[in-house]
This record gives structure tokens, C-alpha cells and sequence, in this order.
């Protein structure tokens, strides 16, 4: 089962992709496609997380980072959490996933506006393809806050 088979997957690049949450098989292709790391921002959920996907990922040679997002509170902790582990993973091949890929595609596309040069505009078309259309105002709040930071000199 290739990669594109996530639920709601993304290939922002060849070195990042984005997702909600893999089926075992999935995260086997992952590996087979040569990723070599997982972030996952998704709280634990007995009824549709992988049972030890930290042990999976691992057994399959993929390092492997897990920060609980709240989706009814993502905080300025999270996102630190978050861009640490990015900046250590600098070269990696990485899946950054959640349960529906929303977190992910927040999380990642302010990464790359604070980090790697993306204009608002590049950020905005990436969320788009998972966000539009949908109303989340914390999360609105949050993406607004975290813009308004990365405009401070």
C-alpha cells in the first residue's frame, strides 16, 4: 500500500509529507519509501490510533516524535515543541501527520514561513487543500497568532 493511500496525504515536496493518521501498512510504506522520520501531533485515541506506532516507527528504522496537539487548545508550547524537532530533523525525510491532517498543515506551513521563506500566501494554499471550507476558530485564533510573531522583527 503506497503512501498515497493516507488518509488525506499531501507531498508538499520530496522531503515532507503530510497526513492524517497511517494505517500500519502505510507507515511500512513510509519506511519502504525511504522516509526516515515521524512527527505525529495527534493525542493518543484508542479507537484510531495505532496501538504503539512509536514501536512500529521504530522497528522500521524511522525515528519517531509524538506531541499531543489539543485540538481545542494548540498552544505556543506546541509549535516550539514542534520546530525543535524540525530544525534537529533538517535533511530527514520526514511524514508529519495527525488524525485528518489539519494539525499537520498548520503546524508545517507556519514552520516553512518562519523557516524557510514561505510567503503567507504559499502557507494559505498548503492548509487550503485540507482547510477550506472548514471553521475552527481556535485554530483561526492560533495560525493568526503564530503569523503575527513571525512578523516581529
Amino acid at each position: 500500500m503506497p503512501t498515497t493511500a493516507i488518509y488525506n496525504v499531501i507531498t508538499v515536496n520530496d522531503a515532507v509529507l503530510t497526513g492524517g493518521q497511517p494505517t500500519a501498512e502505510q507507515l511500512e510504506a513510509v519506511a519502504a519509501e525511504g522516509y526516515t522520520a515521524v512527527i505525529n501531533l495527534a493525542p493518543y485515541d484508542p479507537t484510531r490510533s495505532l496501538a504503539d506506532e512509536a514501536g512500529l516507527a521504530r522497528s522500521l528504522g524511522l525515528a519517531y516524535d509524538h506531541i499531543p496537539v489539543d485540538w481545542a487548545d494548540p498552544t505556543d508550547a506546541d509549535f516550539a515543541a514542534f520546530e525543535q524537532i524540525m530544525l534537529r530533523r533538517a535533511g530527514a525525510k520526514i511524514l508529519i501527520h495527525c488524525m485528518a491532517n489539519f494539525r499537520a498543515t498548520a503546524f508545517y506551513s507556519l514552520f516553512a514561513q518562519k523557516h524557510l521563506g514561505w510567503s503567507q500566501a504559499q502557507a494559505e494554499a498548503l492548509r487550503d487543500v485540507i482547510w477550506k471550507g472548514s471553521d475552527y476558530p481556535v485554530w483561526r485564533a492560533f495560525i493568526a497568532r503564530v503569523q503575527a510573531r513571525l512578523l516581529e522583527p
